[in-house]
């Protein structure tokens, strides 16, 4: 199985993923786990991924170009049949991600 993970902070998941059981399993090769830097695809020089939210208001909110951009690369990369690859967006908004649904 392959898990590809798209993050701004892909160096602190190295020494996260390598231990317990999922050091174990890559160990013995039933997982592969990449983590794709997000600002390696976006298209200004200055590698910015965060942009004012849309309709104004305070705080900050994430592009969707480069997030796309790079879920695009991950998945043209992945030698998984479309039919069985999955894709977990995990977001504060919609249901809570559980046990059974993950079944």
């Amino acid at each position: 199985m392959r898990i590809d993970i798209l993050t701004l902070f892909p160096d602190t998941l190295g020494d996260v993923l390598s231990e317990s059981i999922l050091g174990r399993a890559q160990e013995r090769g039933y997982i592969s786990i990449e983590a794709h830097q997000i600002r390696d695809y976006t298209a200004n020089k200055q590698n910015q991924v965060d942009d004012y939210p849309y309709g104004g208001g305070w705080g900050q909110g994430m592009m969707a170009q480069p997030l796309k951009s790079c879920l695009d690369a991950a998945l043209a990369d992945s030698t998984v049949p479309k039919a069985r690859r999955r894709v977990i967006y995990l977001s504060p908004q919609g249901a809570t991600f559980t046990q059974a649904k993950a079944r």
